[in-house]
């Protein structure tokens, strides 16, 4: 059991005896906070923040986190309030422990929307004080060591949570040692028996190994000497989670993956390093395109070092690390390396620094995301180790997730910069926004004022940030056009009663808004504009003064104008896929809720689904001049020779028409029907089309179809 006085000892070795008194001091007040409270080991509860302030007090941190650690339940599970930490232990210390303590006095649709507000909560409070989140992980890793007392669904749900979540995080921060030790005990809950078989081969492997390892550590300290270089040479293990995965992801044996040596080199100067990788180069032939200078271009969370792989004896790769004495230190301890909040600087090291960078996107995507889970889901995105390195036209490097494209690139600069992005030069030539960028690419984005996000791009966009701000800016141009739309249908159904809606008096909407539990007549506009609302009721209820309709009111479809429609709408009116109605067709709307209004031709065969519901039905026509091109769908049957397809494709493309899509059915030897859908401007310009395509000698019948 580690007591108090272990605890004291431990934070005597760097920290003031004042400081370490105001830790025994935290101890008191939670011992007696948490009173008679066990675990469910059995044991004392407060053995658990005393373990905690433990983790972190062997990283060395200061003071005041230790005591947050001892106190980091005191809120959540006791009947201590903030404002009593504050005035006993600081606003700081106060501060840090409700940034810990989760969301107990809501409540929550699920377990997921739990987890991810409590998460936001975390990471909102990490923004303010990077400590939070050491606290919160060394809580987990506790909890992890201590996870066979818990009931075995339980055991896993963490499991897993801490495998997708916490280690990535932990990750992220640099804390290689916190990252191991999570990983290796997630993984032996989450498969028991894969991990004993995988422990128990590492261990005849190396056994096998050591005289290999020794000959290479060997030579290379050798090697080193006689260079005049003074060097830490060690072996290398990776650990089991690392090696099961590396399996699954590569699809590789154990013998492929356990059949590497790894070694470190520890050097005192970053100009030692590099020339330590040509000492090592010239001991072992070096394995082409496995270099990576980290050192110049460091990892996303700080980390530096060279990797290179050599050919070593026996025909075994040697994978090396080579860095420095503070290199190795933030490798090990990332954020936490150089802790300097003592001194009230906070730590400017490598990974403090881009650990920040980071922070201030999380920040920027909560704002932008539209819920909690939403939120969640897109920081795990970001959460992944693998990236590409990439530089802007005046040379600075960006770091991006694996697979990222010109739009995160843009979205990385700065929101407003992805917003308005219509093209990309990559390397100086223009390349597809959707095309995959690889590490060394100079990256130029091309904007424009009236540039914006499309719906298509999240189809591609790897991380979380792109992701969340198209959203974003979808979901808001989605509700301007749904309060336009709702307006327009408001103010014909009020109309189709004779009224307008200023001739309703102002106490009998903000009654009926009130009613329907709506800020704003804007927000009702929206709820009819996506179909949620249906304007004709509305405009009932608003005609007799907020009164229930009765029973024989059921609404029918106005008879007042028409809503003319141009194709540039938006999202809030879609066309129908069964029928593709063009301009120039008779057509009808029909409410969906959720999509606002969905226009189909008058005789498309769907409409007699909605017969039964004619309060859901619009009256729409076309504009005059309608923008844009519409898809057509039309069959084509014509003679099975050999470069037909090619003959017809070119007459389309002659009229001015685009090919959408193109599905050929053979129907036996010498005749065959082509369906093709293409994007027309109206009626006119399909019927120039089809009388064009009719004209070809080996077509024998085209019709239209699909409407």
């Amino acid at each position: 059991m580690f007591r108090i006085s272990d605890l004291r000892r431990l934070a005597g070795t760097y920290l003031e005896p004042a400081e370490v008194d105001a830790i025994h001091r935290a101890f008191v007040f939670g011992a007696n906070a948490h009173g008679e409270q066990r675990r469910a080991s059995g044991e004392p509860y407060i053995q658990h923040p005393i373990q905690v302030a433990r983790i972190l007090a062997e990283m060395r941190l200061d003071h005041e986190t230790i005591v947050a650690a001892i106190l980091h339940d005191v809120m959540e599970d006791t009947s201590t309030a903030k404002p009593q930490l504050a005035t006993d232990f600081g606003d700081t210390v106060a501060d840090l422990v409700d940034g810990v303590s989760k969301l107990t006095h809501l409540t929550f649709e699920s377990r997921a929307e739990a987890q991810a507000e409590n998460f936001r909560k975390m990471l909102m409070a990490m923004a303010r004080d990077l400590r939070v989140i050491l606290i919160k992980l060394a809580d987990r890793l506790h909890n992890m060591r201590t996870l066979d007392a818990l009931p075995l669904a339980k055991q896993r749900r963490i499991s897993r949570e801490t495998l997708e979540i916490y280690a990535p995080i932990a990750n992220r921060l640099g804390l290689r040692n916190i990252v191991i030790e999570l990983e290796d005990l997630g993984f032996r809950t989450l498969y028991p028996r894969r991990h004993r078989v995988l422990e128990s081969q590492v261990k005849k492997a190396r056994g096998h190994r050591k005289r290999v390892v020794r000959k290479i550590e060997t030579a290379t300290k050798r090697r080193l000497r006689q260079e005049g270089v003074r060097a830490r040479v060690e072996g290398r293990a990776k650990h089991l989670y690392s090696l099961y995965r590396k399996m699954r992801s590569r699809h590789l044996s154990f013998k492929e993956v356990v059949d590497v040596f790894g070694f470190r080199i520890v050097v005192e100067r970053p100009d030692d390093c590099y020339r330590v990788l040509g000492i090592v180069h010239s001991l072992y032939k070096p394995v082409p395109e496995r270099f990576k200078d980290y050192i110049a271009i460091p990892k996303a969370n700080g980390y530096q070092s060279l990797h290179t792989t050599l050919f070593g004896p026996f025909g075994a790769p040697i994978e090396v690390q080579i860095r420095t004495e503070e290199m190795d230190q933030v490798a090990e301890s990332g954020v936490a390396a150089h802790w300097m909040y003592k001194t009230g600087q906070p730590g400017a090291n490598t990974a403090q620094l881009r650990v920040r960078e980071w922070v201030r996107d999380l920040l920027e995507m909560q704002t932008h995301a539209g819920d909690s889970v939403e939120f969640l889901e897109s920081v795990k995105v970001d959460l992944f180790p693998k990236e590409t390195y990439v530089f802007t036209p005046a040379g600075d490097i960006r770091t991006l997730p694996r697979g990222a494209t010109a739009v995160d690139f843009a979205y990385a600069v700065h929101t407003d910069i992805g917003n308005q992005c219509v093209a990309a030069k990559v390397d100086g030539r223009y390349a597809p926004l959707r095309a995959p960028l690889a590490s060394g690419q100079t990256v130029e984005v091309v904007t424009m004022p009236w540039g914006r996000p499309n719906a298509a791009w999240l189809d591609f966009v790897v991380s979380g940030k792109a992701r969340t701000a198209i959203r974003n800016y979808l979901k808001q141009l989605r509700t301007e056009e749904a309060v336009e739309l709702g307006e327009m249908l408001l103010g014909r159904a009020l109309a189709v009663e004779s009224i307008g809606l200023d001739d309703v008096p102002p106490q009998v909407v903000d009654a009926l808004l009130d009613e329907l539990k709506l800020a704003s007549i804007a927000a009702l506009y929206e709820e009819i504009g996506i179909g949620r609302r249906l304007a004709p009721m509305i405009a009932k209820r608003l005609a007799r003064s907020g009164e229930e309709p009765s029973t024989d009111d059921d609404p029918a479809p106005s008879t007042g104008s028409p809503l003319y429609i141009r194709g540039s709408e938006g999202m809030i009116v879609d066309f129908g896929k069964c029928c593709h109605p063009i301009p120039g067709d008779s057509v009808m709307g029909f409410v969906s809720t959720g999509r606002g209004i969905v226009i189909h031709t008058t005789d498309c065969k769907n409409l007699t689904e909605f017969s039964d519901r004619p309060e859901r039905w619009v009256d729409v026509a076309w504009e005059t001049e309608v923008a844009g091109e519409f898809p057509a769908e039309i069959r084509v049957d014509m003679a099975n020779r050999k470069g037909v397809l090619a003959t017809v494709a070119a007459a389309i493309a002659d009229m001015g028409a685009n090919i959408e899509n193109v599905n050929i059915e053979n129907r036996d030897g010498l005749d065959a029907a082509m369906n093709f859908v293409i994007g027309v401007h109206d009626r006119t310009h399909l019927a120039r089309i089809m009388r064009r395509i009719r004209s070809i000698d080996d077509v024998s019948r085209i019709v239209r179809t699909g409407h």
